[in-house]
């Protein structure tokens, strides 16, 4: 992982992301190619912590967090440019974010993914029987 965060730059601050930096990453995913600017502009002002990285001054990886900074967080929108997958940066990304001082000490981290489960697990995530949804509209992957 040191070859990794030697070349990246990491970022725990919304300040670093746009939302055409998101729309950008969001055109590689099944699930958010259909995001607008104007969706990821308020998705940005509700979500609680955003974690990114960038390679030549380019996002290249992202993921964000909601919670109350107590009991629950909710880890949502894990990214990593194809250009740059398989070199570590996934983990190395989170790895950053959950352990970041506002969050390292929160009992319950919960994420939705079936995608990036087996990934999720070698982190420390398991599938756990239980959780409850409710589901408004169908979720898009376009």
């Amino acid at each position: 992982m040191k070859d990794v965060e030697e070349r990246y730059l990491y970022y725990d601050s919304k300040m670093a992301v746009t939302p055409y930096d998101l729309q950008e990453l969001y055109r590689f995913t099944r699930w958010g190619r259909s995001r607008s600017i104007e969706q990821i502009e308020k998705m940005l002002q509700g979500t609680t912590m955003c974690f990114s990285v960038r390679y030549a001054s380019k996002m290249v990886a992202f993921c964000r967090v909601l919670s109350d900074l107590v009991f629950r967080a909710s880890l949502w929108d894990i990214m990593v440019h194809p250009d740059h997958q398989g070199k570590g940066l996934g983990s190395s990304l989170l790895d950053y974010a959950l352990d970041h001082p506002k969050l390292r000490d929160i009992p319950l981290v919960i994420t939705y993914t079936s995608e990036l489960a087996p990934f999720l697990a070698r982190l420390g995530f398991r599938h756990e029987e239980g959780a409850m949804m409710l589901l408004r509209k169908p979720i898009e992957y376009s």
